[in-house]
């Protein structure tokens, strides 16, 4: 670990970094109420807080769509509807969550309301005794698509504004809220992560120093791109922290992207429509995967695990999934959702087995290129086949 410290430092004076300089000179500093360290209801640590996790879900394009709850189409989240998830089998509720489109653009001010409501939904969770994540999604993409030493001083301000405000605001929470302090961070090379580093150790700090249970608190950091094998490559190693074994890493999983969300054949290769030995369609041979079948989901499972869980660090799987084509007919069609099935029962338990928790990624559209398992209008199940392939594949 000190290697790897002196290793980051280095990175970040070769790059002119200012650390930390900016956000204080910028934008307000919003830990204006620090309380001493609680640690009542922050018992466990990381690795017993994933092991407790168990199948995950996403309410996704809600919270962080543009222009409110219901600008990406889904209705307002309700009590009912996360009874329904809970209900349903899942363990964790993932919340991606917009902020800066509410946030004063002089200031960085959270807009209390909205803060309100993200605690109503977060609440809805807790109440059925469900983990809940919350992060900064993609929200206009002011982190995510400026990640470089250009932005850094522009974005970094931000970063720790909004996470003191966001931390001071759900401080009282128990363990069974944890924080992710980014997305899919758009990250290519060590210049890149050296800037990422830099962002994961603004969110530590920020949500550490404003005390209380927040002292405690299981944090998520996200791998470059959350991309396996970019992790693999880049990842210089976690932050510094004020307590032992509280953090997890973070990766995504679409593969392969053929199958699990391509629309339209591309120069550089086609859709499939059938993944895994045993579902492949002699009928419409070139929509068979030619790559990235169930040995590869082992093999870069097996990365993380030697990474990062063999190491302690627990790793969220905090998206993962396939569109459904439900603009298949007949044969094909019938084939196509028995091969998804398969894939999410088979991903769901490749990442169990290699230590990984695994996030379903839930959009709420349940039509054609959907990954939608819930009506949410009607508040029912929409895709039975795919939620019983999700439970198959948890119950090792």
């Amino acid at each position: 670990m000190k290697f790897i410290r002196l290793l980051m430092a280095a990175m970040l004076a070769a790059y002119s970094f200012s650390w930390g300089a900016a956000a204080g000179e910028t934008l307000p500093d919003y830990n204006t109420s620090p309380i001493e360290a609680d640690r009542s209801g922050m018992e466990k640590n990381a690795m017993q807080i994933a092991a407790d996790m168990g199948l995950g879900w996403n309410l996704g394009n809600t919270l962080e769509a543009s222009g409110g709850e219901t600008g990406w189409g889904n209705p307002m989240v309700t009590k009912e509807f996360i009874s329904l998830v809970s209900d349903s089998g899942f363990n964790t509720i993932r919340l991606p969550v917009a902020w800066d489109q509410y946030a004063d653009t002089q200031t960085g001010k959270i807009d209390d309301a909205w803060l309100d409501r993200v605690t109503e939904v977060v609440d809805y969770a807790i109440a059925e005794d469900m983990y809940v994540v919350i992060n900064i999604h993609w929200d206009g993409g002011w982190l995510e698509n400026n990640v470089t030493r250009e932005a850094r001083d522009d974005v970094a301000p931000r970063q720790r504004a909004y996470w003191q405000q966001i931390a001071t605001h759900f401080r009282d929470h128990d363990e069974r809220l944890v924080f992710a302090g980014a997305n899919e961070p758009n990250v290519d090379n060590q210049s890149q992560m050296a800037v990422l580093a830099d962002y994961h150790q603004i969110f530590v700090d920020a949500v550490r120093e404003t005390g209380g249970r927040n002292a405690y608190r299981t944090l998520i950091l996200q791998g470059p791109r959350t991309d396996i094998e970019k992790t693999r490559d880049l990842w210089p190693g976690m932050p510094e922290d004020t307590v032992a074994d509280r953090m997890m890493a973070e990766v995504h999983f679409y593969t392969p992207w053929n199958f699990a969300g391509m629309e339209k054949d591309e120069n550089w290769g086609k859709m499939f429509f059938f993944w895994g030995e045993d579902y492949h369609y002699s009928k419409m041979r070139d929509r068979n995967a030619n790559w990235g079948e169930e040995d590869m989901v082992d093999d870069l499972f097996a990365m993380m695990q030697h990474q990062f869980t063999d190491k302690g660090v627990p790793v969220l799987l905090g998206e993962y999934g396939a569109i459904s084509r439900r603009n298949l007919k007949g044969e094909a069609l019938e084939r196509h959702l028995a091969s998804r099935a398969w894939y999410l029962e088979y991903v769901t338990r490749s990442a169990l087995e290699h230590g990984l928790v695994p996030v379903y990624w839930d959009n709420g559209h349940t039509g054609n290129f959907g990954f939608g398992l819930f009506d949410r209008n009607r508040n029912e199940i929409a895709d039975e086949q795919a939620l019983e392939a999700l439970l198959r594949g948890a119950s090792q």
